[in-house]
């Protein structure tokens, strides 16, 4: 019998020790400085990339995998006999999910599986560590695939966006509206709809009040949601984070994990982002 290889790429969000633990295939996104393009992840650190964007005053680009770039990470497994599941960003927000299912094509039909998260971040990481756990019990390609499927309209995201200035150097929000909102201290909220990236709703005042709306949000489905596995992911907000992962582990008697979050999703919300993953049960 094969071995089932899983594969994400950087935008997912996994942990490290998920990674390592689980043998999951990472493939980078680019993360683009004027003509310098660098492996998320690999070639440059979030960190790095508030350090530069403060420097530049610019945002950086963001760019998918090639086909080449999925060609040259899946054909040593497929040299040696596994099957491949990978799970991939939203195909609303990158051409990531093209250029895989370009890629498989050059293999042999039904060795490689390319499922369309339809979301990012954390939430791409809950539909990889259910896939781990339905390999580790034995599951087939095929029954991995069509429970991943199932699984895509269950997952919720959201993130609660620390300040407008990233929208506004990525050209998401006016330079009027991001007065207005940094005056108003106005945070807005992020969901995952379809796909795609959209305002939810915005909290004025305390950033305090707007997490705890989050959770709020989190806790009215606490009856529908897969204990398995709920994840708080972050951007350089470890100590809310920290809260927000006792709290939730408290009052829904889940597994929450942290993880942070990569380039990409810090290229477009900014330091100190902060957001809510979890799925409700199939």
């Amino acid at each position: 019998m094969s071995r089932i290889k899983i594969f994400a790429d950087s935008t997912s969000d996994l942990a490290p020790e998920w990674i390592q633990q689980h043998d999951i295939g990472i493939i980078p996104l680019y993360v683009v400085f004027g003509e310098e393009s660098l492996k998320d992840g690999a070639e440059i650190k979030p960190e790095q990339l508030y350090e530069r964007v403060s420097q530049d005053g610019r945002l950086p680009k963001t760019a998918a995998p090639s086909p080449a770039d999925f060609i040259t990470a899946f054909q040593p497994y497929i040299d040696q006999g596994d099957e491949i599941l990978y799970i991939s960003l939203s195909s609303e927000l990158s051409s990531t999910y093209q250029n895989a299912r370009l890629a498989s094509s050059e293999f042999p039909e039904g060795r490689i599986s390319v499922i369309d998260s339809q979301n990012l971040s954390s939430g791409i990481a809950l539909m990889v560590m259910k896939a781990v756990h339905a390999a580790d019990k034995g599951q087939n390609l095929t029954q991995i695939t069509h429970l991943i499927e199932a699984m895509k309209s269950n997952v919720r995201t959201e993130f609660v966006i620390d300040t407008l200035e990233y929208l506004h150097k990525g050209g998401r929000c006016s330079g009027m509206q991001n007065l207005i909102g940094s005056l108003l201290k106005i945070r807005p909220v992020i969901r995952v709809t379809d796909g795609k990236m959209a305002p939810a709703y915005k909290v004025r005042g305390k950033r305090e009040k707007a997490l705890e709306q989050m959770l709020n949000n989190t806790l009215s489905q606490k009856d529908q949601i897969d204990p398995d596995l709920l994840i708080v992911v972050h951007t350089m907000a470890e100590e809310d984070a920290l809260d927000l992962q006792k709290s939730l582990q408290e009052q829904t008697g889940a597994r929450v994990e942290l993880t942070t979050a990569g380039c990409v999703v810090c290229s477009h919300c900014g330091p100190k982002t902060i957001g809510i993953i979890y799925s409700t049960v199939l």
